[in-house]
């Protein structure tokens, strides 16, 4: 399916700096119409603004990150809150690991198997390196592995520790108040 983007930067779009403006990283939703109806794109455009003379020019890049139901989607500190809010009404789960964590290698294989056991929540996979810190940080993480469960944007249930029993009930109930409420 072609793709059509046209972009109009904003002031905004550009933070101002001392030799003119420097990059900004902005979302934009890509509405995806393919076969697959469980399938989000979320688009992010990185204005690029560079004078040259008496000329301006901006470029555009476009990275998309696709979020499909039955399996764990990798997100970072930019991608995370745009996949959660084109979630809607979804439960979401967060698995906030390190690459170094004994107990985050051992719950892996069950957390994907959740995935694909529950096909109407979204599960992410934060891993907590320097880059992300921020989120982490926002987020309240004080040990890992730890499951935030998240509804309508907010954090509703929180799970530490490589707790699988403890994560299944959490989601569990997560998904009973959903349908309930």
């Amino acid at each position: 399916m072609p793709l059509s983007l046209r972009l109009a930067p904003s002031p905004t779009a550009l933070a101002p700096t001392t030799g003119g403006f420097s990059p900004a990283k902005k979302q934009c939703r890509i509405p995806y119409s393919g076969v697959a109806t469980t399938t989000t794109r979320i688009g992010f455009c990185s204005l690029d603004y560079v004078k040259r003379g008496d000329s301006s020019v901006v470029r555009c890049s476009l990275e998309t990150v696709n979020v499909s139901v039955g399996q764990v989607t990798e997100v970072d500190k930019d991608t995370f809150w745009p996949i959660v809010k084109a979630a809607g009404e979804k439960i979401v789960v967060l698995d906030m690991y390190t690459q170094w964590c004994g107990p985050c290698k051992v719950i892996a294989p069950k957390y994907k198997a959740l995935s694909e056991k529950y096909e109407d929540v979204v599960f992410l996979k934060l891993d907590c390196k320097p880059e992300n810190r921020p989120l982490a940080k926002e987020l309240g993480i004080r040990v890992v592995p730890t499951f935030k469960i998240l509804k309508d944007n907010q954090v509703v249930k929180e799970v530490t520790g490589a707790k699988y029993d403890d994560l299944v009930a959490a989601i569990e109930t997560a998904r009973s108040a959903s349908s309930s409420g």
